[in-house]
């Protein structure tokens, strides 16, 4: 049986004896902070400009910041030794927050399309235009650089609800760009600006749940890629010795890449 603590899903170099978990507990925290922060500057904004794109952005932007506690808790949980009840340890707990993410993913995208319609149904002009869209860029830059940062730790170390999570702050990234829309529009006196701008962001949440949804729940059923898989067996028939490499299993459990393989 060979274990790998992490892998990099462009094939570079493993990150060795690396605490991984450690890693993605740290990535928790400065994007629990960074869209926290964010989120609250947003929403002292909402309170007098009664903006719903911008509403939404941060509803986005505060359901994103708390997907990172039950992420929080799994790579704690990850980090714990096996025991006899869990022989492979707790790594998969990893997985069922990603599974979790997929669900947040899921309701702010039905919050957002709710209240979408009901502005379409009852248009209002958005007060201190300004300060919508001032928040609306500050809401798009901190939710690209935590997207960024999350991604970026999260193929490093392996882990596919991090990158998830990643995906999902960047897809608020363009709910943002939408207030910034919305802020425009009621600028020029154009109502409907602001609830086609919530619609229009609501297809790439959409889009990203379908792919989050295929993501997260290949992993559940231990898929793995075909070319990782390939790249496994060519590392090993390179040792001296092996002749053959007769089966291979390769699963990922949690960020941890688990191989087994019967050599010849």
């Amino acid at each position: 049986m060979v274990r790998l603590v992490a892998h990099d899903h462009d094939h570079g170099p493993a990150t060795g004896l690396l605490d991984t978990g450690a890693v993605g507990i740290r990535a928790t925290k400065v994007s629990l902070v960074g869209l926290g922060v964010t989120a609250l500057i947003q929403a002292v904004i909402v309170v007098f400009s009664g903006s719903v794109a911008l509403l939404s952005d941060t509803l986005h932007n505060l359901t994103d910041a708390l997907t990172a506690i039950p992420l929080w808790i799994a790579f704690a949980l990850g980090r714990r030794p096996a025991t006899r009840r869990y022989t492979y340890g707790f790594n998969r707990s990893e997985d069922m927050a990603g599974l979790l993410i997929v669900v947040v993913i899921a309701v702010s995208a039905a919050l957002v399309i709710a209240e979408s319609v009901q502005r379409l149904i009852e248009p209002r002009l958005i007060d201190h235009v300004p300060w919508v869209i001032a928040a609306g860029i500050v809401g798009g830059l901190g939710n690209e650089l935590v997207a960024r940062y999350r991604i970026r730790v999260g193929r490093a170390i392996g882990s596919e609800a991090l990158v998830t999570d990643g995906r999902h702050a960047r897809t608020d990234a363009l709910t943002s760009v939408a207030v910034v829309a919305a802020g425009v529009g009621a600028g020029f006196g154009a109502s409907w600006v602001d609830p086609v701008a919530g619609l229009v962001v609501a297809v790439p949440i959409l889009w990203l749940l379908v792919k989050s949804v295929r993501l997260i729940g290949r992993r559940l059923i231990d898929g793995i890629d075909p070319e990782l898989v390939d790249e496994i067996a060519e590392t090993i028939s390179g040792v001296e010795g092996v002749e053959a490499v007769e089966e291979l299993r390769v699963r990922w459990h949690g960020h941890q890449l688990r191989i087994a393989a019967s050599v010849a």
